[in-house]
């Protein structure tokens, strides 16, 4: 599906803004005063690179658009510049994610959107672009669509933060292995979408340093939306961050907890042991049974062994309680 928003600033009411389909190319490319925004959603790859080539977009950024899993980037070309980042399609409580690429030409009077699937961002400023005044700036909407979809990835991790304290509460109040599998995989989800954020805020942060001549004349501050978009990025690169050390650091607790519970189990094996170990040494002696033991027919030799075991008996048990009291 191609869609097409066509505005032309200094024209009358009825006819400086249009929204339809291909057709508002032609007028765009004739008069040099309008502006134009062409969405391309699900469209296939052939139809996709001929359009594309069509409006003067450099191969190599086509091939980068249409490649499977590409890593976000930015580049400058002669007639646009490329933003190539990742959308999120569905975030889910426990980091479970679906994302496609999203890919902005920002050009001379022209921004061109792809993207395979229904984007949240391109909805909004779809509806909103006109009112406020953003067809004029192609970098400007660029950059305002990227941080939309930024702040879609924030929300989502920010909600995530109850859930790492719940977790947190469940393993000082009550571990058990299900809390460590769902840290463990939470970790690893963390470490992934980690690297992508690390992605975008090198992108914003290299588009920055070296913002295309072409965005700097347009109307619209550029810097300060560049300059948000990249503390956006930086905030959310530094939660997950925080994050993914947050579950290991109650890895690290649940490991410690556990090995403190063994330990505590072991100690309590050792003074049981120790406790039966004079007893059942005196009951292994007397059980010989050899005819020439003197004990085996005295009068009070049971009565003087039981003590004796007794004895015995609570002695090691005073003296693992004042050693363990140490």
């Amino acid at each position: 599906m191609i869609r097409v928003q066509f505005i032309l600033p200094n024209g009358d009411e009825t006819s400086n803004w249009q929204e339809g389909g291909v057709e508002l190319i032609e007028r765009w490319r004739h008069e040099r005063d309008a502006f134009i925004w062409i969405d391309l959603e699900s469209e296939h790859e052939e139809h996709e690179h001929d359009f594309l080539i069509n409006m003067d977009c450099h191969p190599l950024a086509i091939e980068d658009l249409q490649r499977f899993r590409h890593p976000p980037k930015t580049e400058n070309f002669a007639s646009y510049t490329l933003l190539l980042y990742r959308e999120i399609t569905e975030f889910n409580s426990d980091l479970t994610l679906e994302q496609m690429s999203l890919a902005l030409f920002a050009g001379d009077r022209c921004l061109i959107s792809c993207h395979e699937k229904p984007s949240r961002s391109i909805t909004q400023y779809w509806g909103s672009a006109r009112s406020e005044n953003l067809l004029v700036s192609p970098g400007l909407l660029a950059a305002r669509v990227m941080r939309r979809s930024v702040s879609y990835y924030l929300d989502a991790m920010l909600q995530f933060e109850s859930r790492l304290a719940d977790l947190e509460d469940a393993i000082q109040e009550k571990p058990s292995d299900a809390v460590m599998r769902e840290l463990i995989g939470l970790q690893s989800r963390l470490r992934k979408l980690k690297r992508i954020f690390n992605y975008h805020d090198r992108l914003v942060q290299n588009l920055r340093l070296e913002i295309p001549q072409r965005l700097i004349d347009e109307e619209g501050d550029i810097e300060h939306a560049l300059t948000d978009l990249y503390e956006r990025c930086e905030r959310l690169h530094g939660l997950c961050a925080m994050y993914y050390e947050i579950c290991g650091d109650l890895i690290n607790g649940y490991m410690s907890l556990s090995s403190h519970k063994l330990s505590n189990n072991m100690r309590d094996l050792t003074i049981i042991s120790l406790l039966l170990m004079p007893p059942t040494l005196i009951a292994g002696i007397y059980g010989m049974n050899f005819e020439n033991m003197p004990e085996l027919h005295w009068h009070y030799g049971y009565y003087a062994v039981m003590t004796g075991m007794a004895v015995l008996a609570i002695s090691s048990w005073l003296w693992a309680w004042r050693k363990w009291m140490q």
